[in-house]
């Protein structure tokens, strides 16, 4: 009977377990992004049923029971659980990994967890370029990496920007190499939506890339199709509408005429307007010359997917922008192409391919300059009117007090004409192959090739009398052809021996050769005087000068380099490297350099003593110290070339030649850096914050100096001709780095993410070797020494000038005060008193001294991302602290238009002590002083993003796996107190860079947008 009951209670007790199984299917996405997660492993904890998520990230699971937990798993994210409670559709949201201390770097020639990685390396992946929406992808480091300064040299469409890594450290070429998926390319001509990481290496790490790591290197990983993965399809649109941040407050016309009566009667002149009355405001020539609701439209679309055995991404991109001076005068378009395809030969056998076409056309204004656009609309007179009676025109006078360069802006635009298009084929080829266990051969082919063409129309013009009329129409054209290839060779060891060592091992070659030539002519009278026959075929006119020029250049480098990392048990962690170059920039002595650098990092947090990881999560102490170097100079320094022009007689006759060009060098030598960085890494709080920082000290050695004194008996005063480049300075910055970033999901629908860097950074010159202790650039006003210099004991490029010590209120405090007659003018009640500070009672050139830096101090980023349900923000924001720009945008002339600070000028005793009087009259009021140099210290908000993304279940309902729309402003607002349009441009010079000759403001960009992936 017992045996019977035993029976009877099984069978109920099975029947009631199989009544209680679930049918469950559902869909795994990414809590942020929406996007499908195919591969993610579903199981039922304690049991055996598991599954996988197939392509589009849905699954199914059979005879699962109530109460029972899924446990979803997927690599570089976090763990997530289900309470099963019946037959239901689920829609699994799961986060990436807080730690990420398992993602992959690319640290050049391979690839290394993020957690042993002893150098100094920042990475931005491709969600941080998705929500700054950058032009160029330069502009997405500025804010987001620490070290990184990013500044523009102008705001027009397709300007170049400047990268400095950790500072500037040389007067020569100071931009970072950029290398894409291992070959050496350019950053600025990359589609954005086509990078998957950036990586930036800015310390020793580099070393394994020798004579082109002394800047920095910046790495490219581009994006690839995923292994088992369906055909996917994004598509990225926007459309934007661009206006000027800025206007600087100039004088209207009455303003202006009430103060030039002023400046005359102070000069003892007749005063030129004697009726102000009906003037009113006048003619706002910013206004004039800036448009509003400026268009910008890009498109972005790329299929990618793969099989077990290969992986696709095929993408292509157009931009189109106009420019907010001058519209298409000053456009841009650009677009792109990219096919990457990754293959399996083999079981030992992979293929990479990796090929972008890249396509701009630019048209560009005067800027940045005496007599640009935007100079002549702030010092043209507000009582002109654009047009006269007869729709013309206005003429601006050539009167002495306006000189002979400013024109009116809007002719200036209208008579410009140029067109420059650009066609560039880069990529690579390579090959990986695993020889035996443990060893893989990889072989890679990589080249850029470019051709552009350039035409600049001079139209037949008369703006009376002004250095811009052109007497006779001219078009000059020029083609040029860039080439250069690399063939990289290199082998990878991987070997564990025990349990507690681990080596990788890496040695290879690489081949680098570039070459190109140029072609430039000009040719006279344009048919019609028009740009519709701007063609030199068309031309009929000659002229007695050289009217063509050309260059050809071919250059190598021949490189061996290795690499040996070793790690004791996971957490005592050392790199050694070295590489050998060989550079036909320099002559046979020295033309081979040797680069070595060591890394070492050791995880304390793994130790035994460190106990059980609670609030303090991860330790890691890093340091390394290596030299790298910098060829990047002028082909040919150390050889003599025919490159001069002269002029030889003949038979009594002048004949137009050649003749020597710069003095050669042949001990030139490649610059050395000599780089030593430690560095402390933590994660605290449930990996939840993550803290970065890193102390430098990067020594450049054997600075390559252009134009060293010499004696002048081979003539370096001829075109052409120049003082040779020496191996003759020494420039050190040393700083600190701190960077923060916190992430943190407090529930299902709310999730944030902040992130904080900053940069401390000291720039010192240690030596110049060139005979007078300095080096000077820029240029200020017309006819004035250089204000900028290099010199020792002194910040690279700080401002050399006058300083001033207010203004003076009587002619008492002139009796009491050295003369300053020596610059130019006695000086007079109201005019700047400038400092004595030899103490040899007079005021000359030998109290010039330093009177900026125009280096920031500190330059720090703070960002912040929050997703709630549907909704996501972005905010992005840069600030720059310390650095100081020079005021030169104005016209000195009497008659020139004046920014309104002018009004509160001295006009007696007391009245003010900042501001000078104004007069026709001679004085020193405008020699180059601390008057003209402000703090252009500022904080942007730099982008600011609201977007809504469909939840998944809507989103398939059409077809679609994401579908997202936002709406953004890129450079929403600068906070400064510097007078100028953009406290943060540069001219990208070491010695000159903050100058500001009416800088082309970067535009406020309001954007829609819309992504869609099928």
């Amino acid at each position: 009977m017992k045996s019977k009951l035993v029976v009877i209670a099984f069978i109920l007790l099975a029947s009631l377990g199989y009544a209680q199984t679930n049918e469950i299917n559902g869909k795994v996405i990414d809590t942020k992004s929406g996007t499908s997660l195919p591969g993610v492993n579903v199981r039922v904890k304690n049991g055996t049923q598991s599954a996988s998520t197939d392509f589009d990230g849905s699954f199914k699971l059979s005879k699962v029971p109530t109460n029972a937990v899924l446990v979803f798993s997927y690599v570089g994210y976090l763990d997530t659980q289900v309470t099963i409670k019946g037959s239901e559709s689920l829609v699994v949201k799961m986060e990436e990994e807080a730690s990420q201390l398992k993602e992959i770097v690319v640290i050049g020639y391979g690839s290394q967890k993020k957690r042993e990685v002893t150098g100094a390396v920042s990475v931005l992946d491709a969600k941080a370029l998705d929500v700054i929406k950058p032009i160029k992808v330069e502009q997405a480091l500025q804010g987001t990496v620490s070290g990184v300064n990013v500044t523009t040299q102008s705001g027009s469409p397709g300007a170049a920007l400047d990268i400095r890594i950790r500072g500037i450290a040389t007067n020569g070429e100071n931009r970072p190499t950029t290398i894409i998926d291992g070959y050496v390319g350019e950053l600025g001509l990359l589609n954005p939506n086509d990078i998957e990481t950036i990586t930036v290496l800015k310390d020793a790490q580099a070393a394994i890339y020798g004579t082109i790591g002394a800047n920095g290197v910046i790495l490219i990983t581009t994006k690839t199709g995923k292994k088992n993965a369906k055909t996917k399809i994004n598509f990225n649109t926007y459309v934007g509408f661009q206006e000027t941040t800025r206007t600087l407050p100039t004088l209207n016309a009455t303003e202006y005429a009430l103060l030039l009566n002023e400046s005359y009667a102070n000069g003892g002149q007749t005063i030129p307007y004697p009726n102000v009355i009906g003037l009113g405001k006048g003619t706002n020539w910013q206004k004039e010359v800036f448009s509003t609701g400026v268009p910008i439209i890009n498109h972005d679309i790329s299929i990618s997917g793969g099989s077990e055995k290969m992986t696709y991404a095929v993408s292509g991109s157009h931009l189109d922008q106009e420019g907010i001076v001058g519209t298409d005068k000053s456009g841009f378009l650009r677009n792109t192409a990219r096919v990457a395809l990754n293959a399996d030969l083999s079981d030992k056998l992979k293929l990479k391919t990796n090929v972008i076409y890249t396509y701009f056309n630019r048209k560009a204004l005067n800027e940045n300059g005496l007599g640009s656009v935007l100079f002549n609309a702030l010092n043209t007179p507000a009582t002109l009117q654009p047009y006269d009676a007869n729709g013309n025109f206005t003429l601006v006078p050539s009167t002495t007090g306006l000189g002979t360069e400013i024109i009116n802006p809007l002719a200036q635009i209208e008579n410009t004409y140029n067109d420059y298009n650009f066609k560039k084929l880069n990529g690579n080829f390579g090959l990986d192959y695993k020889l035996f266990d443990g060893f893989v051969l990889s072989s890679t082919i990589g080249f850029n090739t470019s051709n552009s063409e350039s035409k600049n129309f001079a139209k037949q013009v008369n703006y009376g009398g002004k250095v811009f009329d052109v007497q006779r129409s001219s078009v000059t054209q020029g083609a040029v052809n860039d080439n250069n290839y690399s063939f990289d060779i290199f082998g990878t060891y991987t070997k564990k021996i025990g349990e507690d060592h681990s080596f990788v091992g890496t040695i290879g070659n690489t081949i680098f050769k570039e070459w190109g030539n140029g072609l430039f002519a000009t040719g006279y009278d344009v048919p019609n005087n028009s740009w519709e026959f701007a063609d030199i075929s068309l031309t009929t006119g000659t002229l007695d000068a050289k009217t063509n020029s050309s260059y050809v250049y071919d250059e190598r480098r021949l490189s061996y380099f290795g690499r040996l990392q070793y790690d004791f048990k996971g957490r005592y962690l050392l790199s050694a490297m070295l590489r050998r170059d060989a550079s036909t920039k320099f002559g046979p002595t020295n033309r081979v350099g040797y680069f070595p650098s060591f890394t070492a990092g050791w995880i304390v947090s793994d130790e035994p003593f460190y106990g059980e990881p609670k609030t303090l999560n991860f330790m890691k102490l890093r340091a390394s110290y290596g030299t790298l170097g910098n060829d990047q100079i002028p082909n040919n320094g150390y050889v003599g070339l025919l490159g001069g022009e002269a002029t030889y007689v003949f038979n009594g006759v002048l004949v137009n030649g050649t003749a020597n060009g710069q003095i050669p060098n042949p001990n030139l030598k490649w610059e050395e850096a000599r780089k030593f960085d430690v560095g402390l890494d933590l994660k605290l709080f449930d990996n939840k914050l993550s803290i970065i920082t890193d102390y430098f000290i990067d020594t450049r050695k054997d600075l390559l100096i252009p134009n060293i004194p010499v004696s002048g008996i081979n003539g370096i005063a001829a075109p052409g001709a120049g003082a040779p480049t020496l191996n003759a300075g020494t420039v050190r910055n040393s700083g600190v780095e701190f960077s923060m970033d916190f992430k943190h999901t407090f529930t299902n629908d709310l999730s944030l993410s902040l992130g904080y860097n900053v940069t401390f950074l000291e720039n010192e010159v240690l030596a110049v070797d060139n005979g007078t202790g300095f080096i000077e650039g820029g240029s200020f006003g017309v006819g004035q020494p250089a204000p900028s210099r290099m010199e020792v004991g002194k910040p690279i490029g700080y401002f050399f000038g006058y300083k001033t010590d207010g203004i003076f209120q009587n002619q008492a405090e002139i009796d009491a005060h050295p003369s300053q007659i020596a610059l130019g003018a006695n000086a007079a009640p109201g005019d700047i008193r400038y400092v004595d500070v030899n103490g040899d009672g007079i005021i000359n050139a030998n109290d010039r001294t330093n009177i900026g830096d125009p280096i920031p101090e500190a330059t720090m980023g703070f960002n912040m991302q929050v997703n709630y349900k549907n909704l996501d923000l972005a905010v992005y924001t840069f600030a720059s602290v310390g650095n100081d720009m020079v005021r030169n945008y104005e016209r000195t002339l009497t008659d020139a238009n004046r920014l309104n600070y002018v009004l509160d000028r001295w006009t007696g005793e007391g009245s003010t002590n900042s501001t000078p009087r104004v007069t026709t009259g001679a004085t020193s009021n405008n020699v180059f002083s601390d008057y003209f140099v402000e703090d252009a210290s500022y904080i942007r908000i730099q982008n600011v993003q609201l977007g809504y993304t469909l939840s998944p279940t809507v989103s398939e309902k059409i077809g679609v796996s994401k579908f997202r729309i936002y709406t953004g402003v890129n450079n929403l607002y600068t906070f400064t107190k510097y007078k100028g349009y953009d406290p943060g441009a540069s001219n990208g010079a070491p010695i000159g860079g903050g100058i500001d000759y009416g800088f082309y403001p970067i535009p406020r960009t309001y954007l829609f947008g819309l992504n869609i992936n099928f």
